[in-house]
């Protein structure tokens, strides 16, 4: 690494942004069901020096749980990257951008949230230029394809198209049920089937809102040295 790109990586982490990444999110521990050939396009294209991702898909579809695990599979291969997750730095200003051009990955996810945001789109159009000067990797992600998220500025609405444009679906009910079970035994529990059935008649369907539940019964049964059974999730979360 050169000079300058350990100097922005230095300037990178000393930011006080308070961003972490979540432990468990890599890519063994995400089920990807229908969206397996997307995944696979994703690790395979992001090894390819000067490649621009956009990834996109809905709510609960795992888009930043992918995004972190592209993070934790380069920080294990000693690569430098920046993570930027801009809906909680919305309030900050552009100027974070300044300099992780020099990095070899930047990440940058919920696009959607500064979409409108003159500056914002500004700064990263202009990122996003710098990078490819440089033959970077850039992988961005939003909520919606890239002519419906939301971004006014024209120039970088076409950047965003031009690139690799992945869509993550949404899981189907068996997969959910999969990926939930998939969680569980990831935090060394045991789901069965009939409990995972039985949160997916009860509970929100989006697996945000699950995940939310089964870290709620992960405590529940550490503190309680109990087994996942549908008695036992009824006593936890009796207004289900």
């Amino acid at each position: 690494m050169v000079s300058a790109e350990i100097d922005a990586a230095a300037r990178f982490r000393q930011l006080p942004l308070g961003i972490r990444l979540r432990e468990g999110a890599t890519f063994a521990n995400y089920h990807a069901g229908g969206n397996r050939d997307v995944v696979q396009l994703l690790r395979a294209s992001l090894s390819t020096a000067g490649e621009f991702i956009y990834l996109w898909g809905g709510r609960g579809t795992g888009k930043t749980h992918l995004l972190q695990a592209v993070c934790h599979l380069d920080a294990a291969e000693a690569q430098p990257l920046a993570y930027l997750p801009l809906r909680e730095l919305a309030a900050w200003s552009p100027e974070v951008l300044d300099g992780i051009e020099a990095l070899p990955l930047v990440i940058v996810d919920d696009i959607d949230a500064v979409a409108g945001l003159a500056e914002w789109e500004a700064g990263l159009f202009h990122l996003y230029n710098r990078i490819r000067e440089r033959n970077g990797r850039l992988l961005m992600a939003g909520s919606h394809s890239p002519a419906a998220v939301g971004i006014v500025l024209a120039d970088l609405r076409s950047r965003v198209a031009g690139g690799i444009v992945l869509q993550l679906r949404a899981l189907d009910d068996s997969e959910k049920a999969e990926a939930l079970r998939l969680q569980a035994r990831q935090r060394g529990m045991e789901m069965p089937e009939e409990v995972a059935a039985y949160l997916l008649r009860r509970c929100p369907r989006d697996m945000t809102a699950l995940f939310t539940l089964l870290d709620v019964l992960d405590q529940a049964s550490l503190a309680a040295q109990r087994r996942l059974t549908v008695p036992f999730v009824k006593e936890v979360l009796p207004n289900i």
